[in-house]
């Protein structure tokens, strides 16, 4: 009885299970280095993760909040637009 409970439960949707984090992959640059090289451009690394392939987060500069993604390899930055 127990069992048809808890699948009753489950296939109710009732319990929800959360979605794994992204994780840097191997080769990956670490998120220290992404920050050092966002400064060398004049922005402040605010929040960074790993998410689709590659590293996500926001940077502010000059009182300013940007998007941006980064190549996981490289860090070149792939996006980097104002947050709105």
């Amino acid at each position: 009885m127990k069992h048809c409970l808890a699948l009753a439960v489950l296939a109710a949707g009732l319990v929800s299970v959360p979605a794994l984090a992204d994780m840097p992959g191997k080769g990956w640059i670490k998120r220290d280095k992404v920050g050092q090289m966002l400064a060398r451009k004049g922005y402040h690394l605010t929040k960074i993760e790993a998410d689709d392939g590659h590293w996500e987060g926001e940077a502010t500069r000059r009182g300013v909040t940007y998007e941006f993604h980064a190549d996981p390899h490289t860090g070149r930055l792939t996006k980097l637009e104002r947050d709105h």
